[in-house]
């Protein structure tokens, strides 16, 4: 079977039509291939899954001191490394880059906010039903975009730390190492407002980006299956970005004019030797914006890596109320063993039904090897087809089939909080009002941007 080439991102579109070629000569017409995308997508033990099993529990209450201590020491010594993740557009708000949308510029007036919830939940919103819940105007918060707020948090939580120890908060910040995922349309704007921001305290060359590109579709005509490249370029998932991370010449520090100086694999996996645990952070989870180390997983992640696992896996409830799709938790009966499927392979299952979801917040423990894991096995390469063309869309949480993964669950098992739709909108900016209103948060902000700019 013909895998990913992961040499190049023009090997691996290539090997992408090959994929498309053995996967799906049987179809005659990019129609017929769309009519039966949930078959082919479908995960091949389906019939044999049922409710995950030896969940391990995550209550902070109880989490072992001496758990706490090295999850705090880890990161002291900047042997946890940050990924975030900032590549996705926030199609479902249409407001474009999820990283750089902008409360007061794409919010104001709150008719925006009724009109987009009227089209989604197919009624008529009112204003005064938006205005209700709403904690603050978004043109009262501090003017900061998403994304500024996702890096901000985290130079915060890391100089609460540093001063907890006793240490002197720029050689905290100087050893803590991150990768911030980018994409082709807004990298320049986002790395201009990075260097700007002085990177937002950490050290310039531990500071890694990579942008992800986007691939043009596949067409199927007379019979054969060509590179269109006409045809519209998307994303091919978090899976792809994870596939790239191991290639030569993807992944870059700026230097102090802000060229890029492009590290080859063997220079990253030099540095995934040197940690402990990789998170990977989605930007628009909620629950960051007042608390972006959460201690007690971590604590735990830690004590799961020196027993063995290699990834951890958080689930949590999905909202009954509003259901969202996602990936699946569940026990496979053929493996025997958990597993975390994406709600694309569940052959159209509503979303009521997966009451088990992927919180998309990832502890990669001991991170090289399943770095290793994905650039010598790949990932599956489930398929979409979108305005007429054939995309493949991997999944990063595949890598659970790779390497030995633990599922665990908070004891308080609520519902993800994530700025996915119009729907969250009012509790995205409710918890930016709780972020601006964290202890002298403004002030940091000030020094960090310094207050002409932020008060631009």
């Amino acid at each position: 079977m013909t895998l990913p080439d992961l040499t190049s991102n023009t090997t691996y579109m290539e090997s992408c039509l090959k994929i498309a070629v053995q996967r799906l000569s049987d179809f005659t017409s990019m129609e017929e291939i769309a009519e039966h995308e949930k078959e082919i997508n479908q995960y091949e033990r389906l019939d044999h899954l049922s409710e995950p099993q030896d969940i391990y529990l995550l209550d902070a209450e109880t989490i072992p001191s001496a758990d706490l201590d090295r999850a705090r020491q880890a990161v002291l010594e900047g042997r946890v490394f940050w990924e975030h993740t900032a590549a996705g557009e926030a199609t479902r708000l249409k407001l474009g880059s999820k990283y750089l949308i902008h409360p007061a510029e794409d919010l104001m007036p709150l008719d925006k906010i009724a009109a987009d919830l009227s089209a989604e939940q197919g009624r008529d919103v009112m204003v005064y039903e938006i205005e209700k819940d709403l904690n603050v105007m978004p043109d009262r918060l501090l003017p900061l975009s998403l994304g500024q707020r996702h890096m901000l948090q985290h130079t915060y939580d890391l100089l609460l730390l540093a001063h907890e120890a006793g240490l002197k908060p720029t050689d905290v910040l100087s050893k803590q190492h991150s990768l911030v995922i980018l994409n082709e349309q807004t990298a320049d704007t986002i790395l201009k407002q990075t260097m700007e921001a002085h990177f937002f305290g950490f050290s310039r060359k531990n500071c890694l980006f990579m942008v992800q590109p986007a691939f043009p579709g596949i067409e199927l005509k007379e019979g054969r299956f060509h590179i269109a490249l006409d045809s519209p370029k998307r994303l091919h998932n978090h899976g792809q970005l994870v596939m790239q991370e191991t290639m030569d010449d993807q992944i870059f520090r700026l230097d102090a004019q802000g060229n890029r100086e492009y590290l080859k694999a063997a220079e990253f996996e030099a540095i995934l030797e040197t940690m402990l645990c990789k998170i990977s952070y989605n930007i628009e989870d909620l629950t960051y914006l007042t608390g972006s180390i959460y201690w007690a997983a971590l604590a735990q992640a830690l004590a799961l890596g020196a027993n063995g696992y290699d990834m951890v896996m958080e689930i949590v409830a999905n909202d009954p109320e509003k259901p969202i799709k996602g990936g699946l938790a569940a026990y496979d009966s053929i493996l025997n063993r958990n597993v975390m499927i994406e709600s694309f392979q569940l052959l159209g299952m509503p979303n009521e039904e997966i009451t088990h979801l992927n919180k998309n917040f990832n502890h990669y423990t001991n991170p090289v090897n399943s770095w290793r894991a994905v650039k010598e096995k790949k990932l599956p390469m489930p398929i979409a087809v979108k305005g007429g063309y054939l995309y493949f869309q991997a999944v990063q949480g595949d890598i659970n089939f790779l390497v030995k993964t633990a599922f665990v669950r908070r004891k308080d098992f609520k519902p993800i909080r994530a700025w996915k739709s119009s729907a969250n909108t009012v509790s995205a900016l409710n918890a930016m009002h709780d972020q601006d209103n964290q202890t002298d948060f403004r002030k940091f902000v000030e020094k960090v941007l310094g207050a002409e700019r932020l008060h631009k």
